[in-house]
């Protein structure tokens, strides 16, 4: 069940409005005024526009290729950067029927904004109280028998019997229960459910290398780990009703591993999670974020011109740079210094020398399209790509890491503006606003 508007998810959102800089004079951007951009306290120099009818979507693909299988959307790590609970509907919206999360926080922070989905919380450490989690109806994961027993006791501290999913090592080396312990594991899980303290809602496990095509064997193997540790529980006397073992890559690569629920998670926000076998527009994904932000500042300089920290980048004649106010403050990867790519006006631009905390710099060259920029104008550092602009996976690749990172790292004074019609219903998306002063001409903040 999700909360409807009017929900405390509508007071969620009212308690979660952009940030903004202090009131004062601002000029209007140079270019269109989008939902989200002018706030009350001015223009955005950035913000993370984000389509939650994209999640729906992606997650409705997910939930086809999942078959008979029921779809578990990952949400943690505020929805991969995305927002957490804005993600939660969406996903929600679009057929998941479970939400996962890592911290036990997390699922609380879903619980108390309206959100009422079973929610599977896996990363818990000796010491924890467990017992909020278990009055709120959260599902949590054991790997250990320590973990089994504090949720034992949080059961009878709370007068609630907890929900358990028991997790096993079928080859990750990660989280779960190594093969000698699961049976100590199970058992002690056996003795606690007929206490009434616990119920064992599922076995599960992680996949290692789902999306790399030369480990096929070895998710061959890992189902088939899982399906032995079923058994070994099964013979101890725990049967639970749920196995789930596949997240995005098993989702669309490993239909042997759907079982019966699937727990995509950066599929969820059209990111491929195995760029080496498909792109994320081969398996109808669509990328829900775009980051944007407008110029600070377009300025003319010479040939032989350092530009940013160390001069890594020197200019090869006339040149126009533009200021980008995005940094890896914001979580711009330093490592794609020299290669990161932003669009300004339908063209593609690398870096200017180094990533630095707060802003980046454009070289425009001295062509027409150079000396139209002007301070204001937005550029999109990545988005869906549709439009040949530039996409998180291209950021991956000039980082040398991969697009989870990528958008997931985007920090938290970067606005997320969540758009559409799943935006729309739950009071998300931001109301249209005029523009506060009228747009600057053309001449002003950059030069000719």
């Amino acid at each position: 069940m999700v909360a409807a508007a009017g929900s405390p998810v509508r007071d969620w959102a009212a308690m979660n409005e952009p940030a903004v800089e202090p009131a004062g004079t601002h000029a209007a951007p140079a270019g269109d005024v989008l939902p989200g951009d002018v706030v009350p306290g001015g223009v955005l120099p950035a913000r993370a526009v984000v389509d939650l009818d994209a999640v729906a979507a992606n997650t409705g693909v997910l939930r086809e290729r999942a078959g008979g299988a029921a779809v578990m959307a990952v949400v943690k790590a505020d929805g991969y950067g995305h927002g957490m609970v804005p993600a939660a509907l969406a996903a929600l919206a679009g057929g998941a029927t479970w939400l996962g999360v890592a911290h036990l926080a997390e699922a609380l922070e879903l619980r108390a904004a309206g959100v009422h989905a079973p929610v599977l919380a896996w990363l818990v450490v000796p010491g924890q109280d467990l017992a909020p989690a278990v009055a709120a109806g959260v599902d949590v994961s054991a790997s250990a028998v320590w973990a089994l027993e504090a949720l034992a006791d949080a059961a009878r501290r709370s007068g609630r019997t907890a929900r358990v999913h028991l997790k096993v090592d079928t080859g990750l080396s990660r989280g779960g229960a190594t093969a000698d312990d699961w049976p100590a594991l199970v058992r002690a899980a056996a003795a606690a459910q007929a206490e009434g303290a616990v119920e064992v809602v599922a076995v599960w496990s992680h996949l290692a290398s789902a999306d790399d095509e030369a480990s096929d064997d070895l998710t061959l193997r890992q189902v088939e780990r899982l399906s032995d540790a079923v058994e070994v529980a099964a013979r101890c006397g725990v049967r639970p009703s749920l196995r789930h073992l596949a997240a995005s890559s098993g989702v669309l690569a490993h239909p042997a591993a759907h079982l019966d629920l699937v727990r995509p998670g950066v599929a969820v926000y059209g990111v491929s999670p195995a760029p080496q076998r498909f792109s994320a527009a081969d398996v109808g994904l669509v990328p829900a974020m775009s980051l944007r932000a407008r110029l600070a500042l377009v300025k003319e300089v010479g040939a032989g011109e350092g530009v940013s920290y160390g001069h890594s980048h020197v200019t090869g004649a006339r040149t126009r740079l533009a200021l980008v106010p995005l940094g890896y403050g914001d979580g711009l990867p330093r490592h794609a210094s020299g290669r990161g790519p932003v669009a300004l006006a339908g063209r593609r631009y690398a870096v200017a020398g180094r990533v630095c905390m707060d802003q980046v710099v454009l070289d425009l060259g001295d062509d027409e399209a150079a000396r139209a920029a002007r301070a204001g104008d937005e550029v999109e550092v990545f988005g869906s790509g549709a439009d040949g602009g530039p996409t998180a996976q291209d950021w991956a690749d000039a980082a040398g890491t991969i697009a989870y990172e990528v958008v997931t790292r985007i920090g938290a004074r970067v606005p997320r503006v969540h758009v559409g019609a799943v935006a729309e219903q739950h009071g998300l998306a931001p109301a249209r606003r005029p523009s506060p002063v009228p747009a600057p001409s053309r001449g002003a903040g950059g030069v000719r």
